[in-house]
């Protein structure tokens, strides 16, 4: 999955109009709002926010601030350095980092404050509103998508930079003038870069306790959820919760600074720690939560109401003792932390996923910090069970979307689907499923010219009709109870254009290059991410997003730390990334494939060092498009790497298959398996895989 945020950039979210404002008839291209004719033009699709913004700017004056910051994030957001698409860059250089991004992909309705005040519906951006004016900065991902949705109170800032924001406070805040926020919503590093930005100004950037857009928007700000916090069964569990306890104890008592206690913001940490799951987040089965563990105590912050009986009383069961999880209303953990701190202690926490506001209750001689805390860390690296669950889903995951590839064969050629009844049918199949607890993200199905936007994903109310003359790109993923899945296939029906078949091809190979790759342990991702790039570049293309992302056990689609991005950590034995090229055509077609794969160790005929070299095995077993391959680009290595591959889905998913009672998907697979012959090779693919594994060398000794 292209991983966003998932929200597409041109699917919007149609709203009735407001009292008094009516549009007008349409008169701009994309059917964009037009604040510069009189009277202005505003497209149905975009918000009244008037009334908003003068409620708004009513409260900021009762509190003396002259600006107030209004993020896309929650309280349990992280800096984030984003491995989903982007629209391509110009240059052939690939991107080292990306917009940073939430922890939580997606938000509750509850937390969508950016989305109620100004309109804007994307997952990314940044809003500034002062007595007269109203900015929002987002990406180019979302540029058309805010130019439908904004009305013209807002100017629209094609940026996401802090230093940009800062300089627009300085030019419409007079000196001596107050700058708000809420400090639960800011990372720790943003807030620094937002006082940088102001340092010596004059202005002073002042947090509030209280969000005043949640106090603009009183009792229409929808509630909160009261669904049911439950354990996972323990068939569906790496490890028992309280043997996970231990575990992070003893790396607190192994740590040279010897913390007291851990902090945990991230939704997915504390999950992950107690087995439990909930869906206060869309797409996500986590629950608003925090956790203080210490060295004799576990406090768990969360709706205790919520809470299954069987949840209560696994949490309970060690009570009295240190594995009594002592239980503590939400709302509580900041009064907590302040009293905690107050003792000798130092508490361990990751600054990645803490908020300004958690993390400056704690005197800063007693913090630990570090870019990920150790659950975070102990999460990443999967068990043996928790291996064996990730492929089991992924087994009866392509059982699913063989099916949809199937259906499509049968009814795209007689015009009977679109992209929006296409991403309906694969979340159906894949519910069919045992174990599945629905999509792990907002399908992405992209029919030729919109699947060269790596972000867009259909609505009911905008969606083209699938052709067999076009490429199709569909981008699904799904929650199971033992594994969470993601996959991108890309097909065509028809007549490939020569352009399209090499480029397919090209992709595939960046996709075969990394995923064979074998690589010293301790190899940072970033430093063999040019090898899903390498097939491209030879001939000067090239894709504008990251190549890969974690993914967990029932968890988030997204799963830091892992990943081939700058701030990730070295790939260990044991973790779970995606590899995902792509490339995409501006106005014509998207390509991408990706799968999820298991970092492994490799059999090697020699070894150097104590520690053996590492490799990748790929859990997602679907067959490329054939229709899409030259294989005279191919060389022979890769060509047996396919050959290979087909063997395992044949193994794996075939007898899945009949088991259950699918003997027309079968027979599809196994035409669609067949080996490829591989004296089909080009000639000339030797001596570029032989460039390969030297810079493969070179690349791991500069940055292992």
């Amino acid at each position: 999955m292209s991983p966003p945020l998932w929200i597409a950039a041109w699917a919007l979210l149609l709203r009735g109009c407001a009292s008094g404002w009516e549009p007008q008839a349409p008169s701009t291209r994309n059917d964009i709002r037009d604040c510069s004719a009189d009277p202005p033009y505003l497209p149905p699709t975009a918000t009244n926010t008037t009334a908003r913004l003068a409620v708004l700017r009513g409260i900021m004056q009762t509190h003396g601030a002259h600006a107030y910051i209004v993020p896309s994030t929650d309280a349990h957001m992280v800096r984030w350095e984003s491995p989903a698409p982007q629209r391509p860059a110009p240059c052939p250089q690939p991107p080292l980092t990306a917009p940073s991004r939430l922890q939580s992909e997606y938000i509750s309705e509850r937390d969508a404050r950016l989305g109620w005040l100004t309109g804007f519906t994307g997952s990314a951006g940044t809003a500034v509103v002062t007595q007269d004016k109203a900015a929002l900065w987002t990406d180019s991902r979302y540029w058309t998508q805010a130019e439908r949705e904004l009305d013209c109170n807002w100017e629209l800032q094609r940026t996401t930079s802090i230093e940009s924001i800062g300089m627009w406070i300085l030019k419409e805040v007079p000196e001596e003038g107050n700058v708000s926020l809420d400090p639960f919503l800011f990372s720790i590093d943003t807030w620094n870069s937002y006082s940088q930005a102001l340092h010596g100004s004059g202005r002073t950037l002042l947090p509030l306790e209280t969000n005043l857009v949640d106090q603009a928007w009183g009792d229409q700000r929808p509630l909160p959820s009261s669904s049911e916090i439950y354990s996972l069964p323990a068939e569906f569990t790496g490890s028992r919760w309280q043997d996970k306890v231990a575990g992070i104890r003893q790396r607190m008592e192994q740590h040279v600074q010897r913390p007291t206690a851990v902090l945990l913001s991230g939704l997915e940490e504390t999950a992950w720690l107690f087995n439990l799951r909930g869906d206060d987040i869309p797409y996500n089965p986590v629950f608003y939560s925090y956790t203080l563990l210490t060295n004799t105590t576990i406090s768990l912050f969360v709706e205790e109401s919520r809470l299954s009986m069987a949840a209560r009383e696994s949490l309970r069961s060690g009570c009295p003792g240190p594995l009594c999880v002592e239980l503590q209303e939400y709302g509580q953990v900041s009064a907590h932390l302040l009293h905690y701190a107050q003792g000798n202690v130092t508490v361990w926490l990751g600054t990645e996923y803490t908020t300004y506001g958690l993390y400056s209750l704690i005197p800063q001689e007693k913090l630990l910090e570090e870019s990920y805390s150790p659950v975070m860390m102990a999460k990443a690296v999967k068990n043996t069970h928790e291996q064996e669950m990730l492929r089991a889903a992924h087994v009866r995951d392509a059982v699913a979307v063989i099916q949809y590839l199937l259906w499509l064969e049968k009814t795209v050629p007689q015009g009977q689907v679109d992209e929006f009844s296409g991403a309906q049918h694969i979340d159906a199949l894949r519910w069919a499923q045992e174990h599945s607890r629905g999509p792990s993200f907002q399908s992405i199905s992209a029919s030729g010219l919109n699947a060269a936007l790596a972000h867009y994903s259909p609505s009911n109310g905008s969606s083209r009709t699938l052709s067999a003359r076009e490429m199709y790109l569909f981008d699904t993923g799904g929650q199971y109870l033992d594994g969470t899945t993601d996959i991108t296939r890309t097909v065509h029906w028809g007549e490939p254009t020569p352009l399209q078949k090499e480029a397919y091809t090209r992709v595939l190979m960046g996709n075969i290059d990394l995923s064979r790759l074998v690589f010293p342990s301790n190899t940072a991702g970033r430093t063999v991410e040019s090898f899903a790039r390498r097939a491209l570049w030879d001939v000067g293309l090239n894709y504008g997003h990251g190549t890969g992302h974690g993914i967990g056990n029932f968890l988030s689609v997204h799963e830091w730390p892992v990943g081939f991005q700058s701030n990730n950590v070295p790939l260990e034995a044991g973790m779970f990334t995606s590899i995902e090229p792509g490339y995409y055509r501006d106005g014509e077609f998207g390509i991408r494939i990706e799968d999820i794969a298991l970092v492994v160790e490799a059999r090697t005929e020699h070894q150097s060092g104590e520690k053996p070299f590492l490799t990748f095995e790929v859990v997602s077993l679907v067959p490329y498009d054939r229709n899409l391959i030259d294989l005279s680009l191919l060389s022979p290595e890769q060509i047996r790497y396919l050959n290979s591959y087909y063997e395992r889905i044949r193994a794996h998913v075939g007898p899945e298959l009949r088991r259950q009672r699918l003997e027309e998907a079968y027979a599809w697979l196994q035409e669609s398996t067949e080996p490829f012959p591989v004296s089909s090779a080009g000639p000339a693919a030797t001596g570029t895989l032989a460039l390969a594994s030297l810079l493969s060398v070179l690349l791991s000794r500069l940055g292992a």
